[in-house]
């Protein structure tokens, strides 16, 4: 006899008792190659889940039901994304008396189309509006490019380019409505057992986002540091009342990633909880882990924002203007120095203004920082807080300084013009003088660092200088100057060059 059922109707009829458990207990690890400033918040579905820089090993620990002796285990509460060769599920009732035989990933999905090609050659029925009645007819399906063709009880074929509702007798096996896995077990206790099952997934990563408010006086300079993080799931699965933690630092993956062994992840989730309810952080082989101290919700297609530690207030920085006029040296000369009199000769720089801070306890920081994006903010002279700059840094343990740059200076001008050149082949010296002009327009004095770069070889040596210079690497050279308000600083220094 046909008992037709509609595609909804069948669909739930095929959702198995085990994957229905409820308050499943999860545990997030996230782990992030994202570089600072790459992932635009804005436009997340352009990146694809699965091209997200990052992923996650979630533990996902429920009462399922186990069958006695040799039985099969359903559970579809995974995400999308999953990698099933990371899978491991173990029974924490009897993990001595349970053993996995097999294992699979089904992720055929039902569709209408995959029904349809199911059901070429069986019964079907079809409904179709015919004014304010609904007429119903019942055939062989026997195609559906096109057109849906029906061969009637008559004998008869029809074609249908029109129709609103098909019904099938039954769901087709092999077809499910979500991912799922499959475990044939071996038990020698049935009933319902504590299980943990654990896998990573792509489509989920994190990054920091560091905000700083600059307070500037005549003797220095402070700031305020606050730190949050950012976390995105798209990876086809929900996990309310998640215990989250992030993992910094360059982990290493092969292709293929070993699934994690149950006693090592049952470890990480016996973890004891953080006092705080914000992220502690502590180490973790050659990483640093942050672990949030309470639980959060993390849907799936959701970004969300968490404090990674309080603000860091009265932080002590310094502002540092640079001018910068000569090429950048770029060790490749070719086994001889850069000859070329008109490079570099005459250049007008520009004035880069940069902000500079000690991540040590006495500084009030501290604490390993994760690569990020750091936004400063200044005080306006009504009071409201303006974004001056920004800019990214790497992973940064405690005990370093930082140095970001937020823009160029409006009021600091100045150009570098060569003013001798002579070269001696025979001697294999080259002998070049600079004259740089820095100009402060501002109301008030200005420290300048006028930056030179020592591009025609490795070996030089100054022969003279106006100024004094401190050298910060093999080709970089320092000139600190104090310019008044509304006044001009000059540096001239003779470079010689030997090979």
């Amino acid at each position: 006899m046909f008992r037709p059922f509609s595609l909804s109707a069948a669909l739930a009829m095929t959702l198995p008792a085990a994957s229905i458990a409820a308050d499943a207990d999860y545990a997030l690890t996230i782990y992030s190659s994202a570089q600072p400033g790459q992932i635009n918040v804005g436009a997340l579905s352009n990146y694809g889940a699965s091209g997200l820089p990052g992923y996650a090993l979630v533990r996902d620990q429920r009462q399922m039901a186990v069958p006695k002796g040799r039985g099969e285990v359903r559970f579809t509460d995974v995400a999308k994304l999953i990698d099933p060769t990371t899978v491991s599920f173990a029974s924490i009732t009897d993990p001595e008396g349970t053993r996995v035989l097999e294992q699979n990933f089904q992720f055929d999905l039902v569709s209408s189309e995959k029904l349809m090609d199911r059901y070429i050659g069986q019964r079907i029925s079809v409904e179709r509006a015919d004014g304010e009645q609904i007429q119903r007819v019942e055939g062989i399906l026997l195609g559906t490019q096109g057109a849906l063709l029906l061969q009637l009880d008559s004998g008869e074929v029809s074609s249908m380019l029109r129709y609103d509702n098909v019904r099938f007798p039954s769901l087709p096996g092999g077809l499910i409505t979500r991912p799922t896995l499959v475990w044939l077990t071996d038990s020698a206790r049935g009933g319902n057992h504590d299980a943990q099952v654990a896998y990573q997934t792509q489509g989920m990563t994190w990054w920091a986002d560091y905000n700083v408010i600059l307070n500037e006086s005549a003797t220095g300079c402070s700031m305020d540091l606050a730190a949050w993080v950012t976390i995105v799931n798209q990876s086809g699965g929900s996990f309310p009342q998640a215990k989250l933690k992030l993992v910094a630092g360059q982990v290493n993956r092969a292709p293929a990633a070993p699934a994690p062994t149950f006693k090592r992840m049952e470890v990480m989730s016996m973890a004891a909880p953080a006092e705080s309810d914000g992220f502690q952080e502590s180490q973790l082989f050659e990483y640093h882990l942050y672990t949030l101290g309470r639980r959060s919700d993390l849907p799936d297609n959701s970004t969300k924002q968490v404090e990674l530690f309080p603000a860091s207030i009265g932080v002590g920085c310094k502002k540092q203007l640079v001018f910068t006029a000569s090429p950048f040296a770029y060790p490749m000369w070719g086994g001889e120095p850069n000859f070329d009199q008109n490079l570099g000769a005459t250049n007008k720089g520009q004035v880069g203004a940069f902000l500079e801070f000690s991540n040590k306890t006495e500084n009030r920081m501290g604490m390993p920082l994760p690569a990020g994006r750091v936004r400063v903010n200044q005080a306006s002279v009504d009071g409201s807080l303006e974004f001056i700059g920004e800019d990214v840094i790497a992973h940064t343990p405690r005990n370093e300084t930082l140095r970001i740059k937020l823009g160029n200076s409006f009021d600091v001008v100045g150009e570098r013009k060569q003013v001798d050149f002579k070269l001696d082949t025979t001697n294999k010296t080259l002998d070049e003088t600079f004259e740089i002009e820095v100009r402060n327009r501002k109301l008030v004095a200005a420290e300048v660092v006028l930056r030179e770069y020592f591009y025609r070889w490795s070996s030089w040596e100054l022969l003279q200088s106006t100024h004094k210079g401190e050298k910060r690497d093999q080709q970089t050279l320092d000139f600190v100057t104090q310019i008044p308000a509304d006044g001009t600083a000059k540096v001239r220094y003779t470079v010689r060059y030997r090979w």
